[in-house]
């Protein structure tokens, strides 16, 4: 077991991919309780789903997610599988953005009734995974090749047990009318570390309510973090965190230089990124693919003021190709203790291939499923920028995953986490908190 979770880590260091925070979501619409169970298996087994369940029976499914009201896909992949299904019913219960994976495994635990659940992240995964939470689809049929080298890194002891069904990795949002304004070039596609943080200088301006900030660092660890990764020879699972003394130096920098808005602040009112950019309140923001979508639909309802927008690569360390970049992947899965198993695992099947791939990438969202077709399709959606760099800023050179394949992730994710918390708030030094990493992870390491 161990030798095959080593060899899992390693895989994720070597294999490239388009990946991602994702936001899954839904609300908890009706009760299921009265819907006749499915008694009889979907019959294809292939990647894009599309059997209908045996008989007339009325079918409800009850799928845990995140965040609907900000996502655009997720709607779009219901009606679609409904209307080949008229007999099921999908019903969305949003367990929340900010603590889903313990809000999942709490319900999992008292034996929900849910049926097919979103995996967030790798942690999460590994941790469903070692409780017995998720249904074995390695014997579906699948075939593990579309999914560009993501089944097998989340595959454990020759068996996987959640479909990805969207792939992101992170970018650089900007608002071309403040950078206008101010007078000053836009960002490009190979720009270090070193030139994003002199760009958000020359990008702050103003005070109080009229404040414009250079950068926005999101409150989740990755986002300023990671870019310690970015070199490849690192980590966050190697139990020794020096390398990332610098990172924090620099964002601390910022944030005591008012460059970005200060962290504790930012926790203690629960500030979605979103609202931050929508309001115009930051000139560049780093933030995954996924938040595309959401930014062209708000746009579109004039909820978002950013109306003249762009994104570029990720910045990227000196030496380092552009292009490198930091991703994670997105899963869903059939929940082992559902009475209607065979219907979800339909349904699941759906979501994650080729049929759920093209509905998602219309919605202007990467889906695991991925070819030139697809990016076309994103590039050409309906209010995306329609300049060169944002294009060109949809393919990567190197991706690496926010949190490899490890028997322990869902563990060292809370001691980095805690540590961050820490380390952003004051509440330690930058030492003191690399010191409780070094500390607490390699004791969990053995």
């Amino acid at each position: 077991m161990k030798k095959m979770w080593k060899k899992a880590m390693a895989l994720v260091l070597a294999l490239l991919m388009v990946a991602g925070l994702a936001a899954c979501g839904g609300n908890d619409t009706g009760d299921s309780s009265q819907a006749p169970e499915n008694s009889q298996s979907a019959e294809s087994k292939a990647p894009e789903g599309g059997s209908e369940p045996a008989g007339d029976e009325e079918v409800t499914l009850k799928w845990a997610v995140w965040d609907i009201n900000l996502t655009t896909y997720y709607q779009p992949l219901i009606d679609a599988y409904v209307a080949d299904h008229p007999n099921v019913k999908i019903e969305m219960v949003d367990l929340g953005s900010s603590d889903y994976q313990n809000a999942l495994i709490t319900q999992l635990t008292g034996n929900a009734d849910l049926d097919v659940v979103c995996v967030k992240d790798i942690p999460g995964y590994a941790n469903l995974v070692k409780g017995g939470y998720l249904a074995d689809m390695s014997g579906e049929g699948i075939d593990a090749s579309l999914y560009g080298g993501t089944i097998e890194q989340i595959t454990v002891d020759g068996k996987f047990y959640a479909l990805p069904f969207r792939s992101d990795h992170w970018v650089v949002y900007y608002n071309k009318d403040l950078f206008d304004a101010a007078g000053v070039d836009y960002p490009t596609n190979d720009m270090t570390v070193a030139e994003y943080d002199e760009l958000a200088r020359k990008m702050t301006s103003g005070t109080g309510s009229e404040k414009v900030y250079g950068s926005h660092f999101h409150t989740w660890r990755s986002a300023p973090s990671l870019f310690a990764v970015l070199d490849g020879e690192h980590t966050v699972v190697d139990g020794n965190y020096d390398f990332m003394k610098s990172t924090y130096e620099w964002v601390l920098a910022e944030q005591n230089d008012g460059i970005c808005q200060d962290y504790g602040t930012l926790k203690a009112t629960s500030t979605h990124y979103s609202g931050v950019f929508f309001n115009q309140q930051c000139a560049m923001m780093n933030m995954g693919s996924w938040f595309i979508p959401t930014q062209i639909e708000k746009v579109k309802s004039g909820e978002s003021l950013a109306t003249n927008w762009g994104i570029v690569k990720y910045p990227h360390p000196e030496g380092v190709p552009a292009g490198t970049t930091l991703g994670t992947i997105t899963s869903v899965a059939v929940n082992e203790a559902s009475s209607k198993k065979d219907a979800a695992m339909d349904f699941v099947k759906f979501v994650g291939g080729e049929k759920g791939a093209e509905i998602i990438a219309k919605t202007g969202t990467f889906p695991a499923i991925k070819s030139d077709a697809v990016l076309d399709e994103l590039a050409k959606m309906d209010g995306f920028p329609t300049d060169e760099n944002s294009k060109e800023a949809l393919s990567t050179t190197q991706v690496y995953l926010e949190m490899p394949m490890h028997d322990k992730a869902a563990d060292i994710e809370g001691v980095l986490n805690e540590a961050h918390d820490g380390i952003m708030t004051g509440a330690m030094t930058i030492d003191e908190g690399i010191q409780k990493m070094n500390d607490e992870v390699s004791a969990l390491l053995g």
